[in-house]
């Protein structure tokens, strides 16, 4: 159990994943100051009600990712653009509002526990066969050029977990329930269902998007 000063972001973080953020706002920056002052992470989480920015302090999800900086670029004017790493999950216990502008969380450390590694191990093998077609799909539909089709899973079981969770293009509240997985093999049957409900979703856009390639070359 520790104390972690808390950002509460439209953003889902997961362990090893990095992060890049804007900071702007004066309590967030004295965050920040305080963070690298003292050589320690803080935590983000997941907006549950409220706004990120310019608002009163926003009710965060209970479970977020540690975030460990890694780079920052300070601006003339204050704001900073910075890098960080999820390091690991944890769990509020209790939330502190007064003691700093920002928030403080009195936390609770909650590795993802893999009671069943072999199992694990057999499932993960469908699930990067899953990642690598849904990754081939949305380069296909995509208008941004977005191609992420060469990107390598890693060898450790919960990194591709995370990293999985990480490459989906959903909504975060729908990202929260992967990062608040109980096990591995809960985490890995959830992202199963969402990978293949996302490739069936995918797969008549990319119908639509050849047909009017073809329409677009007759008509050229």
């Amino acid at each position: 159990m520790y104390t972690l000063p808390l950002f509460p972001l439209d953003t889902v973080l997961f362990p090893g994943m990095p992060l890049y953020l804007h900071i702007f706002e004066p309590r967030y920056r004295e965050m920040l100051r305080a963070c690298i002052d003292r050589k320690q992470p803080f935590g983000v989480v997941l907006i549950r009600q409220g706004v990120e920015a310019l608002g009163p302090l926003a009710t965060p999800h209970s479970v977020g990712c540690s975030a460990r900086i890694m780079e920052v670029d300070r601006m003339e004017d204050g704001r900073s653009n910075v890098t960080v790493l999820g390091d690991e999950r944890f769990t509020i216990l209790e939330v502190d509002r007064a003691a700093q502008p920002y928030l403080v969380g009195t936390v609770s450390p909650l590795p993802l526990e893999n009671p069943r590694p072999l199992d694990v191990l057999r499932g993960l093998r469908g699930l990067r066969c899953l990642v690598r077609a849904y990754l081939k799909q949305l380069a296909s539909t995509s208008t941004e050029g977005l191609d992420l089709t060469g990107l390598e899973l890693p060898d450790d079981p919960l990194n591709t977990l995370h990293m999985a969770a990480a490459l989906l293009q959903i909504p975060t509240v729908e990202k929260q329930p992967l990062l608040a997985a109980s096990t591995a093999m809960h985490m890995l049957a959830q992202l199963e269902r969402l990978y293949r409900r996302e490739m069936a979703i995918l797969t008549p856009q990319l119908a639509i998007a050849e047909e009017d390639a073809r329409r677009q070359s007759w008509l050229n």
